[in-house]
């Protein structure tokens, strides 16, 4: 039973989203032999002034 975690930042669609998990699904079906009703998927999306790089908060890049 596959569980997939996706860390990305807030602002993608509820489309967006959707067609990700769906694609992801898929490419677990094809390539890992498990079945879609098997595959977890958690999408965590973070604000862009709760995430850093090199110090630099990402919404004042």
């Amino acid at each position: 039973m596959p569980y997939i975690q996706i860390d990305m930042l807030e602002g993608r669609s509820h489309e967006q989203i959707k067609k990700i998990v769906k694609d992801i699904t898929e490419v677990m079906v094809q390539d890992a032999n498990a079945k879609a009703e098997a595959v977890h998927i958690v999408v965590r999306e973070s604000k862009t002034d709760h995430i850093a790089a090199a110090g630099i908060l990402k919404s004042e890049m």
